[in-house]
């Protein structure tokens, strides 16, 4: 049974390196979206989304939050949309960023990689530590097939320096971090780090520090990020990291387009064709 990491590479030489993410925002969903209620409006916007971007992308990572939302219709939509990305072919990343120890961590990580959610991969907040990855570590290797774990490392956000560039030990933060992920990555396999692509000089340097890791990009397109900024992310052999765009790709049209559908189709393919 191949790892996430041998499903990932297939998948990226394929498609290329492009992941959209589904974050179903109500009041940015074309206008003839409204007669519907919000649950069936961002379920079927997100299972059409999964149709128009199939060509251009071989990896979606729905937000949990946007369904969250919604209450116990939400988690059903959430469900469905993550149901048929699987039976369409996708890697499927659940963006959670759960951080938590112990049973409760334990919880979340069945939860992810069980029949709840039956997701390849989730992303997690390592602050708390090694003890805030391993339960996804250990239930992610017993899935059939084994699971991923994306851990934070340097977000794209501006807020991220309050604490990812405090100095320590005379490296900041993030590198320490990095570091762990690599170890973890080493001694467990199928563990990836997120990391922005808002700062081309730090993603350089993270990609030297942890040669082998796989990156989740996020920051690409809407956030500010270039096709040029992420080419540090690959590999020299190409792979190695995937680049996510949400609002790039799923929202690029106004709201009363009639041809919204196009411009989605248009989005995702000149991202799978800038980023390869």
């Amino acid at each position: 049974m191949p790892t996430f990491s041998e499903r990932l590479t297939e998948t990226v030489s394929r498609y290329g390196p492009l992941c959209v993410g589904l974050d179903p925002r109500i009041d940015m969903l074309p206008r003839e979206y409204e007669e519907l209620s919000p649950v069936d409006a961002i379920e079927r916007f997100c299972l059409k989304v999964l149709d128009l971007v199939r060509p251009y992308c071989g990896v979606v990572k729905p937000q949990a939050a946007f369904f969250e939302l919604l209450g116990g219709g939400g988690f059903e939509a959430m469900d469905t949309v993550l149901k048929l990305a699987r039976e369409k072919g996708f890697v499927t990343i659940l963006d959670g960023k759960r951080g938590d120890i112990a049973s409760t961590a334990t919880a979340y990580a069945e939860a992810a990689f069980g029949p709840t959610w039956d997701a390849d991969a989730v992303t997690v907040n390592p602050y708390m530590g090694y003890d805030a990855v391993e339960p996804f570590l250990a239930v992610g290797r017993k899935a059939t097939p084994a699971r991923g774990v994306f851990a934070l490392v340097r977000t794209s956000n501006p807020g991220s320096r309050l604490f990812q560039n405090l100095q320590c030990e005379g490296k900041p933060l993030y590198r320490h971090v990095a570091e762990a992920v690599g170890e973890w990555n080493h001694a467990y396999g199928d563990v990836g780090a997120v990391i922005g692509a808002t700062n081309p000089a730090e993603l350089k340097e993270l990609r030297a520090a942890v040669p082998d890791v796989w990156f989740l990009v996020p920051g690409y397109g809407a956030q500010g990020g270039t096709a040029a900024d992420v080419k540090a992310a690959y590999w020299p052999s190409g792979g190695g990291a995937i680049v996510n765009s949400s609002r790039g790709v799923v929202f690029p049209y106004h709201r009363d387009d009639p041809d919204w559908e196009l411009k989605v189709i248009n989005a995702a393919m000149k991202a799978q064709a800038e980023l390869k």
